[in-house]
């Protein structure tokens, strides 16, 4: 499934996810990455985006790094990455340059707030999407509702979720491939 970008293609790709990612790219960089481009697999996406989720800064520039060292080593990972900031990057300075000439006007707020909810909804969209693609066992399931309770609901840090619940995670994904492999070889014999 997977396709090898070009070198243009794969800055052009991600340059389309920063300039469509309004309230978080996570949302676009799923659907470009898996189903447009088809450069990843859902599986291997969702492995990419974890990685970037648990180390330091903005999980799809993480990823982007990732994916195009896969595919071009240093050169890829700065392309990718250039391609994902170089649209954002410009907006943002004419945003807040707007936002510094308009930003007490009293309609401004509730823009912002519709905007904000639109984005949250994007994101609890995706990974419902993310969720139902990758048929998760109903015990990675439980681990990822955890998760959300500890985020949502007792508003742990992530930091706190991640050392809690990774283990856990991977604790269960070996278990179940142990016992995929010991089924697989009962079944040759």
């Amino acid at each position: 499934m997977a396709e090898t970008p070009t070198k243009l293609g794969l800055f052009l790709g991600f340059a389309k996810i920063g300039a469509l990612g309004f309230g978080g790219v996570g949302p676009w960089a799923r659907h470009i990455i898996v189903e447009e481009r088809q450069w990843l697999s859902e599986r291997e996406y969702a492995e990419v985006l974890s990685l970037g989720q648990i180390l330091p800064g903005p999980n799809v520039g993480n990823a982007s790094v990732m994916i195009g060292r896969g595919f071009y080593g240093l050169t890829g990972a700065l392309l990718a990455t250039a391609g994902l900031y170089i649209g954002p990057l410009c907006l943002l300075v004419i945003m807040s340059l707007l936002y510094d000439a308009y930003g007490d006007l009293p309609n401004v707020a509730p823009f912002m707030k519709g905007v904000a909810a639109a984005a949250a909804g994007m994101v609890i969209g995706m990974a419902l999407k993310m969720g139902f693609n990758l048929k998760a066992s109903a015990q990675l399931v439980a681990v990822g509702l955890l998760a959300m309770l500890g985020a949502a609901w007792l508003r742990l840090p992530m930091l706190l979720i991640v050392v809690l619940l990774a283990p856990l995670g991977i604790w269960v994904s070996l278990r179940q491939a142990r016992a995929a492999g010991a089924r697989a070889a009962g079944a040759q014999t």
